[in-house]
């Protein structure tokens, strides 16, 4: 195995090290707004109000679902920043 197979392997490896922990920070996140803010700590929320409505009900209807579509939004943007570090993005 030449040099330029193990720079290059070793990019990729780091490439997929990068992706997954974007992925976990992502999930993470996701997890701590659904189940924690909407489950969890709903009862403490519930005495703060938005739009007429208690926060923690809020979080467990719609602001999960809002935090969800800003995760999808983000984890596409950094994936792009990502892949143009890499090269491996066709422009």
């Amino acid at each position: 195995m030449g040099l330029k197979n193990l720079y290059n392997m070793n990019e990729q490896n780091t490439y997929w090290k990068e992706n997954i922990s974007l992925i976990i920070k992502c999930l993470v996140i996701w997890f701590v707004v659904s189940y924690g803010f909407g489950i969890i700590l709903v009862d403490s929320l519930n005495t703060i109000h938005l739009g007429g409505y208690k926060l923690g009900f809020w979080f467990a209807q719609q602001g999960s679902i809002y935090i969800f579509l800003i995760l999808i939004f983000y984890y596409a943007f950094k994936m792009g920043e990502i892949d143009q570090k890499y090269g491996t993005r066709d422009e």
